[in-house]
């Protein structure tokens, strides 16, 4: 059963600055500031948060339906995404513009200096949720205001149950906004810190967003996650061991995937959640968005393993 991903696409250009910013920059001159960094190591990772849930729901066996706005270079990732079969049915081309690109530069104590160009990805609108046929549920990942907007709507007046994952993008919306998408939605994907920020927009405690969709999910990093399902309470998800940290980058998108397997596949919160901690542990243990790589059975082993679970319904 297909699942329609509306988001970002974007190219995360990442440098490393192998000294610290603090001694280069001069507090009592920041007004005045001017400074080049030299950064001889640098990758282009290809990123955006609709292809990374789909990427991951992809290697699960799912079938993912990207839908966004990209630009006018975005040649290399479409043979990305044909590569590892992913559709770009739903992916359009805005003329004249860049697909979306972060500009990241880290220094040696993980302080990051980010420049952001949405380009396309502000005309995210320009694609309806129309367009696509034989979806059974979606997400509103970050991506454009008003495509956020628009695509939640039409995803609700279709009759097509969808997470609301606004990520990023929180800054965009106000409480009212904020309270339509939740009226909207059937499920609510946050981490801890969004949560407080999305108790303090729509002036609702977590109980109350919960009672008003089916589940509020609310991951903690390495502290796992919580489920708040309308029918079992708060349910708790371990973290899934990781074998070392590398990127924590994309792994809340790996976590969505997860997520979207599980409920394509109707799954209960016990194991919908795990499978969604499991790939974010992956996910983590591996430099960029979208490098990691399994097959199904190696993907049961570590279930398995992580949880003393039997892994038979995945």
């Amino acid at each position: 059963m297909p699942a329609l991903i509306c988001g970002s696409f974007a190219f995360d250009t990442i440098m490393v600055f192998q000294d610290h910013f603090k001694n280069h920059i001069l507090p009592d001159k920041v007004h005045i500031l001017n400074v080049a960094f030299h950064v001889p190591e640098m990758r282009r990772e290809f990123g955006g948060c609709a292809a990374n849930i789909a990427y991951n729901l992809k290697l699960l066996g799912g079938d993912p339906l990207p839908m966004g706005t990209v630009g006018k270079d975005f040649a290399p990732y479409a043979a990305w995404l044909d590569q590892h079969g992913i559709t770009r049915t739903h992916i359009k081309e805005i003329p004249g513009c860049y697909t979306a690109q972060a500009f990241i530069t880290t220094d040696q104590d993980d302080n990051q200096i980010t420049a952001f160009h949405p380009g396309a990805m502000d005309l995210a609108h320009e694609v309806q949720v129309s367009d696509a046929e034989g979806v059974t549920l979606g997400i509103i990942s970050p991506d454009g205001r008003q495509g956020m907007i628009d695509h939640a709507e039409q995803l609700a007046e279709a009759g097509i149950p969808f997470i609301f994952d606004p990520g990023q993008a929180m800054p965009l919306f106000n409480r009212d906004d904020f309270r339509t998408f939740i009226e909207q939605a059937t499920w609510i994907c946050v981490n801890d810190y969004e949560s407080q920020l999305l108790q303090e927009r729509t002036g609702w405690s977590p109980h109350e967003i919960a009672e008003k969709v089916e589940a509020l999910i609310v991951t903690r990093g390495g502290k796992g996650s919580y489920i708040y399902a309308s029918d079992d309470g708060r349910i708790e998800i371990p973290p899934a061991p990781v074998k070392g940290v590398a990127d924590p980058t994309g792994c809340g998108d790996a976590y969505r995937g997860g997520l979207l397997y599980g409920l394509i596949n109707g799954l209960d919160w016990e194991v919908t959640g795990r499978i969604a901690a499991l790939m974010g542990a992956i996910k983590i243990e591996h430099h960029g968005t979208q490098n990691h790589s399994f097959t199904m059975d190696e993907f049961r082993s570590r279930y398995r393993h992580s949880f003393d679970m039997d892994p038979e319904v995945i």
